[in-house]
């Protein structure tokens, strides 16, 4: 009885995966660099994952915030991405979607399924 569940576990994955039509790269914490010039040790984002396929989802229509200076926009996004990719509340995540358009985002916190994990993503954008 596990073989069958584990077997339709795949297949629901796979089923899943197929649908991916995203690729991101996911920076979280910090590594120390060393300039080669001046010696100087710098942090810099360190990268966690690089072209990961995903599939990003809107969460929530756009709420307008407007005031007499600034339009801000504010919605959330669903990622969907494999479980075994370990995202932290705060790393940065920057989605290509399927027309190479370039995005970023904060993640919040994930939740883990066995076929696949949903990270709520913000974006906070001035339009």
């Amino acid at each position: 009885m596990l073989k069958g569940i584990e077997k339709a576990r795949k297949q629901a994955r796979k089923a899943i995966e197929s649908l991916y039509d995203c690729t991101c790269n996911i920076t979280g914490g910090k590594e120390k660099v060393k300039d080669p010039v001046t010696k100087e040790t710098k942090l810099i984002p360190k990268i966690k994952y690089e072209k990961q396929s995903c599939k990003i989802s809107k969460q929530s229509l756009s709420k307008n915030n407007q005031t007499d200076t600034v339009n801000k926009v504010l919605y959330e996004i669903k990622l969907f991405i494999a479980p075994e990719v370990e995202i932290k509340q705060g790393d940065e995540i920057e989605i290509t979607n399927q027309f190479g358009i370039i995005t970023k985002y904060k993640a919040g916190e994930g939740f883990p399924y066995y076929t696949h994990q949903e990270v709520i993503l913000n974006k906070e954008d001035k339009a």
